[in-house]
């Protein structure tokens, strides 16, 4: 099959289409990207699955191969020199920022809050649970959309109303917050630590300023370096996490530094426990955001090589693996450590486990360990929330979407990477120690529970309505099971309602502030993204005579971005715009042609869909033929009924196929300035 075509671009969700043979061909006008989308109730058992096609249609490039047989259809393909990440880095990716400096410290946190081991050891396990239930909705929705950007392309899958309403709403949350800085600070703190200089609050900054920057730098320049260097500082957290977990064995049976006893903490396991209710709520609430990382891999879908496979693959390994070590890393400290030394340890708990372990000298050497595993973390995040940032601007929220969408020089969105260095330098240097940093700190985190709030709901109600007229049948190729998504539902909305309980005496996380402030700031970073949209997209269009559209196009090196554009409204009915400039083609259709050839008039949005699982009209009806009504593509098959597809990221370039073009194909009128697409077999 050889196709010749001039492409135009659309909207955000995907373009599905079922090919019968496996070749592009030759191209001569446009330089072409090959996309395999995930199979959304597509396409007979005996097809690969639906692909979809991006085009540049300023390159000359052509290109000529073949879809990986491997790959069977579930997987998002762009062009190989945009993917660098491979099943370890992706691994790693999750790895590196799951741990960060938190389980070597925290497990004291959680141990005072529950007053005892064995409770302790249960929070573990059932934040363990919860996150396993957060990771299945998130490869899901991974395999499902397999893009850049996250938890932004899952709700704008569903949320579409109010257009572009979650999207103003998720990008203020990215955009405002420095999720990089904290681990910046403590990697400053514990690099001091192990040089012997004495820790104040400017060169604890000052250090870890060099290792944002650094961070920053690495993945802007040299991508493939930063990966590498990133599985490297992942390797060196296993093996500290596995020194702990075997030198816990060699403790439990009663191998200790001369002079330290041994201590006796499993004997009575739930001695101690105190049932406070804040206690345990915070102490849940701490060992949940301990395993935060789940979903990184999901932010660089689109540079993953292989990605469904490679998601889920990665992602549960690499959760799988940390919740191991989390739980004998636990153990360990309590094979180590006596309960009184745990309690007054604070945030140096591995240091005295070092200590009983191998000697005072040991401590040191754990210093550096912790700040290695530390710069393995800010990695890990600046990697992801830079292309976080890059698909917010590229989505033409933020001004000047050339800007952010573009990935020259060095093949890296430097710009994404750098605004978010930008905002967690700011929130390192700005704020006092004390209340105001933590208060900082924990306004960063405290919003992403809100947002998967919002990602579970997204998909209960993909699970109670599959189909709709926006959009294809919901049948990615993982699915998490409707329990397992209302599970996560509510331990989201446990984590957004648990901070408002009052603590105890003593038990505030601040001292002069509210214990309850950095929630309510946290819902304000989300609702400032409301009031832009408000003043963006309602009140200036109402007050301009003119509606927002988004217009997608590629760039010559394959990225897309968006841009807003403004249409005016004639006679105050939205849609009725401007007449046609004088070069506009020819909107008179082609004659119908027969099944071995088919030209198609491109509206604004095209896309096909082999639905199956969609609703069957008009079966047995004697031919077939297909249409475009405004900007969807309605299909109507002799054999398999009526099929609409949903808004599209690409126009694509189809194989033409002769079991479903058994009829005529009735071309809708041109758009303005829209080319032909044709189809020869």
């Amino acid at each position: 099959m050889e196709a010749a075509f001039t492409p135009d671009f659309a909207d955000f969700s995907a373009t599905f289409l079922s090919p019968t043979k496996k070749n592009f061909q030759k191209v001569p006008t446009a330089n072409v990207t090959m996309y395999t989308l995930s199979k959304f109730g597509g396409g007979s058992e005996d097809k690969k699955g639906p692909v979809a096609v991006s085009v540049d249609s300023n390159s000359k490039t052509n290109l000529s191969g073949d879809v990986a047989a491997e790959e069977q259809g579930e997987v998002y393909i762009t062009s190989e020199d945009r993917r660098n990440v491979g099943r370890v880095s992706a691994a790693f990716l999750v790895f590196n920022r799951m741990i960060g400096t938190g389980i070597f410290a925290t497990p004291s946190s959680i141990f005072a809050q529950s007053g005892s081991v064995g409770l302790a050891l249960f929070i573990w396990v059932a934040g363990m649970i919860i996150a396993g239930a957060g990771l299945a909705v998130y490869l899901e929705f991974g395999t499902g959309l397999p893009r850049n950007g996250g938890e932004k392309n899952y709700l704008e899958y569903v949320f579409r109303k109010p257009k572009f309403l979650a999207t103003a709403m998720y990008a203020s949350y990215v955009v405002l917050l420095g999720w990089a800085g904290s681990n910046s600070v403590v990697f400053g703190e514990y690099i001091l630590h192990a040089a012997n200089v004495e820790v104040n609050r400017w060169n604890q900054r000052g250090v870890g300023l060099a290792c944002i920057t650094a961070a920053f730098l690495i993945h802007g320049f040299a991508l493939n370096w930063g990966l590498r260097l990133q599985n490297f500082l992942g390797v060196i957290k296993l093996l500290i996490l596995l020194l702990i977990v075997f030198s816990g064995f060699a403790a439990l049976g009663g191998h200790l530094q001369p002079g330290v006893e041994k201590p006796d903490n499993f004997t009575n396991a739930f001695a101690g426990t105190t049932g406070s209710a804040y206690g345990v709520v915070t102490a849940l609430y701490n060992v949940i955001w301990s395993y935060i990382g789940y979903s990184n891999a999901n932010y660089a879908l689109a540079e993953t090589k292989n990605p469904v496979k490679t998601l889920k693959v990665a992602a549960p390994l690499a959760l799988g693996a940390v919740a191991v070590l989390y739980m004998l890393a636990n153990i360990a400290y309590f094979a180590a450590v006596p309960r009184e030394e745990i309690l007054s340890s604070g945030r140096i708990l591995a240091a005295s486990f070092f200590r009983n372990m191998f000697g005072p000298e040991a401590e040191r050497a754990l210093s550096v360990f912790v700040a290695l595993s530390a710069f393995g973390n800010v990695l890990s995040v600046i990697f992801s929330q830079g292309r976080l940032v890059q698909e917010i601007g590229r989505e033409g929220i933020l001004p000047f979407s050339h800007f952010w969408a573009s990935n020259a020089p060095f093949n890296t969105p430097f710009v994404g990477l750098a605004e978010h260095w930008l905002v967690s330098v700011i929130i390192m240097l700005a704020p006092p120690p004390g209340d105001a940093y933590n208060f900082i700190l924990n306004v960063i985190s405290y919003p992403l529970a809100v947002v998967n709030v919002f990602v579970a709901g997204a998909l209960v109600h993909l699970y109670l309505h599959p189909s709709a007229s926006h959009r294809p049948t919901w049948a990615p190729p993982f699915r998490a099971t409707l329990p397992v998504v209302i599970f996560f539902l509510l331990s989201n909305i446990y984590l957004v309602v648990a901070p408002f309980v009052p603590p105890d005496e003593g038990q505030s996380i601040y001292k002069d502030i509210p214990y309850y402030l950095h929630c309510l700031v946290g819902i304000a970073v989300l609702l400032a993204g409301a009031i832009y949209w408000v003043v963006w997209a309602v009140i200036l269009p109402k007050l301009g005579g003119y509606e927002l559209d988004r217009e997608v196009d590629v760039d010559a090196h394959g990225w897309s971005r968006g841009t807003f554009v403004r249409r005016k409204i004639e006679n105050g009915k939205k849609g009725s715009h401007a007449a046609s400039p004088p070069n506009a083609p020819s909107t008179v259709p082609p004659p119908p042609l027969q099944k071995e050839k088919c030209a198609l008039a491109v509206p604004s949005i095209v896309g096909f869909y082999n639905g199956s699982g969609r609703a069957k009209g008009r079966e047995g009806k004697a031919g077939g033929g297909c249409s475009f009504r405004s900007s969807f593509l309605t299909w109507l098959d002799g054999e398999k009924g009526r099929h609409d597809s949903p808004d599209v990221l690409s126009v694509a370039a189809q194989q033409a196929r002769p079991d479903i073009w058994d009829g005529n194909c009735v071309p809708a009128p041109l758009l303005p300035q829209q080319p032909s697409i044709t189809w020869e077999t």
